[in-house]
């Protein structure tokens, strides 16, 4: 950690006027000098996706707060930790609060859980945090981010003055339950669960008679399957009214399978 006021770069994928973002700077500002670089518009669903194709642009809003003209949440912290840490890191990344569950497989479509993704590759500690919320976000104006914004300050007040407890490579990746913080059961350190989905497209037609699609919004299903540590998965901890916390690697070679696929070969 920086030997002065701890520095701590945030982003989302909910675009730089979103609500959670607001949040975030909120609950972190406390314990040092929060920097945001965030998207222009809503990235959701952008994976750990880098802008090849064109330039970008940073804007600046404010001090500390820049918005990246058409950037992903893996640009803004690909850029910014060029443009603003050239020579001294951030002592955290935090990404979020996303409107919106990021659990299973889930991760891997994540913006939010990407631009994480992007802080661990460059040697930073990071989490990603994400507001679950009923169906097709069912009681966000009632619930808010009051619990979102006491667990995040607390997570990320205990890596900067206790230390990150993950490796290389690893992040951290948050699910916080759609109930009022005075209902919370606590903390639960879960797996990343099993997702149903679907394949819900609707098709429409333009008023020049041309074809086009909307991907719609799934349910937030899963499988039911045990694990041999006996940890809930995150859509269990949800469930029952946890903060659910899963640490997350980005080496996704299936290391079981390698004698298995060798006997194949």
């Amino acid at each position: 950690m920086s030997e002065t006021t701890p520095r701590i770069l945030i982003t989302n994928d909910d675009g730089f006027e979103a609500d959670g973002l607001r949040a975030l700077r909120e609950a972190l500002s406390p314990l040092g000098e929060v920097i945001v670089v965030a998207p222009t518009i809503e990235k959701s669903a952008s994976g750990h996706s880098l802008t090849l194709t064109r330039p970008l642009r940073f804007v600046e809003i404010e001090p500390n707060f820049y918005k990246l003209d058409d950037g992903t949440p893996t640009d803004c912290v690909f850029l910014a930790l060029n443009k603003l840490f050239p020579d001294d890191p951030p002592d955290l990344i935090v990404s979020g609060i996303n409107r919106g569950g990021n659990m299973g497989e889930d991760i891997t479509y994540s913006g939010t859980a990407a631009a994480a993704m992007e802080g661990v590759l460059q040697g930073i500690p990071s989490l990603a945090v994400s507001q679950v919320y009923r169906h097709h976000c069912e009681g966000l104006e009632e619930l808010g981010y009051r619990l979102a914004k006491k667990s995040v300050h607390d997570l990320a007040r205990k890596i900067l003055f206790e230390g990150f407890p993950l490796p290389e490579r690893k992040f951290l990746n948050v699910n916080i339950p759609p109930i009022h913080p005075e209902e919370c059961a606590g903390i639960r350190v879960t797996h990343a669960g099993h997702r149903v989905y679907g394949n819900n497209a609707q098709l429409h037609i333009n008023p020049r008679g041309q074809e086009y699609y909307w991907i719609g919004l799934p349910n937030l299903d899963w499988h039911p399957r045990s694990h041999p540590a006996g940890e809930l998965s995150d859509f269990e901890a949800i469930r029952e009214g946890y903060v659910s916390v899963t640490p997350v690697q980005l080496d996704m070679t299936s290391y079981e399978e390698i004698e298995r696929l060798k006997g194949w070969i």
